[in-house]
């Protein structure tokens, strides 16, 4: 989780309208690939890393800054659906997100999909990058 929020970190500023997050493929102790929000907001860290590693994020651990996105504006798949569909076994998520497009959202679609979730590692650090997009969405639902 450091090494995305290093990652996401290093994108805050430039991912307007959407926040900076990192996702963080890991399988059998190795990186299999890494991504942050791109510029302008898409793709998101999650879909460009689930692309970058291919058919080899079968059965990898995804280390999410912020919850992955449960609904899409355009009625594209979330990242919650791309996550399991891809066929990750774990996701380990910063903190939540409290906009309309995840607030509890991406959890419950993840947890539907047979996909453990664990919920606050590294919070503190998690919330103080997203902090903005915090306080213009409010508090996220509590879902643990």
């Amino acid at each position: 989780m450091r090494q995305a929020l290093a990652l996401a970190a290093a994108r805050a500023g430039v991912t307007a309208p959407n926040p900076a997050v990192c996702c963080v493929l890991v399988k059998d102790g190795g990186v299999l690939a890494e991504a942050a929000t791109a510029p302008g907001g898409r793709p998101h860290a999650e879909e460009q890393a689930l692309a970058a590693a291919g058919e080899t994020a079968r059965g990898a651990t995804a280390y999410v800054t912020l919850e992955p996105c449960g609904a899409r504006a355009s009625g594209a798949p979330s990242c919650a659906e791309r996550l399991a569909a891809a066929g990750v076994v774990r996701v380990v998520v910063g903190c939540e997100d409290p906009s309309p497009y995840a607030s509890g959202r991406g959890l419950q679609r993840l947890a539907a999909a047979g996909v453990p979730v664990t919920l606050g590692v590294l919070e503190t650090d998690a919330r103080a990058l997203v902090a903005d997009w915090l306080a213009l969405h409010g508090e996220p639902a509590k879902t643990r």
